[in-house]
């Protein structure tokens, strides 16, 4: 069996700045491309703050939410107007951008727009995506099922990996206990990494409340801090904050995203908690 060597996060996502830094990496953006004026702030807003915290930025927003609930849930603003959005967001602050894609079909095409593809929770398991997602090359970053072992997550990275890419990241979003909760066991952090891949912490999905009655997904973002602490005290190789300047105007994901006044205040708090235990 080959064995693979742990790589750095400036191997692993091309363009990614700093390339190298003691700090935690950031995937960050709304839940989905509402339009441009909304993506553009909001990008730049992070920009900012992670440039002055030095910490590795991603941004972050679907092009498409194909996952939803109900009929009548906004998916988006047209796919290709959205991808555009999202290259115009990499060209103008030279920072690499991810977005999910749900198909094996759209490997390729959003491969066009953005540095990093994401396969959502659901869809882990989905071997004609992860495949297709490895063939383009780009950076593959994989969620975690809500009903799969991070032992499990194994699997997903030897099919990217077995296709030729080695530029995998694995992604914790909690586990489904019932019907309408997530818990994160942080005991799946370190299991992961055993696998050589940098873990991300999805802090604001892991709060979802999902499959409620009323068809709209809640959430608890009073608990952000909380569980975004806990992950950098664990060891998270980055960390994953859906953050909206109106979360409650939101058109996707509104009832766990962070306001995006309060993301400096967090990540500053976790900078110092992370710096603190890489001097134990």
């Amino acid at each position: 069996m080959t064995k693979h060597k742990s790589h750095s996060i400036g191997e692993i996502i091309p363009g990614i700045k700093p390339s190298s830094s003691d700090n935690f990496f950031l995937l960050s953006g709304p839940c989905v491309v509402e339009s441009r004026d909304l993506v553009m702030q909001t990008a730049g807003h992070i920009n900012e703050i992670a440039a002055k915290l030095e910490i590795p930025f991603v941004f972050k927003a679907s092009y498409r939410k194909a996952n939803r609930s109900r009929i009548d849930s906004f998916t988006g603003i047209g796919d290709e107007k959205a991808l555009k959005i999202l290259a115009e967001v990499r060209e103008t602050f030279s920072i690499p951008t991810i977005t999910d894609i749900h198909s094996a079909a759209e490997a390729e095409i959003a491969a066009e727009y953005v540095d990093v593809l994401q396969i959502p929770a659901f869809l882990c398991r989905q071997t004609d995506i992860l495949l297709a997602a490895a063939d383009t090359g780009k950076t593959v970053v994989v969620k975690k099922g809500q009903f799969l072992s991070p032992g499990a997550m194994k699997f997903a990275v030897d099919k990217i990996r077995e296709s030729g890419n080695d530029k995998v990241i694995v992604t914790e979003r909690g586990s489904m206990y019932g019907y309408n909760d997530l818990v994160v066991d942080f005991r799946g952090i370190p299991d992961m990494q055993s696998l050589k891949v940098p873990v991300v912490l999805d802090i604001t999905h892991s709060l979802q409340q999902p499959n409620t009655e009323k068809g709209v997904t809640g959430g608890r973002p009073e608990m952000i801090e909380t569980i975004a602490r806990a992950g950098i005290a664990t060891g998270a190789d980055g960390i994953f904050i859906e953050t909206h300047p109106e979360p409650g105007s939101a058109l996707s994901d509104g009832a766990n995203m962070l306001p995006l006044d309060q993301l400096e205040g967090l990540l500053a708090k976790l900078v110092r908690l992370r710096k603190t235990i890489l001097e134990f």
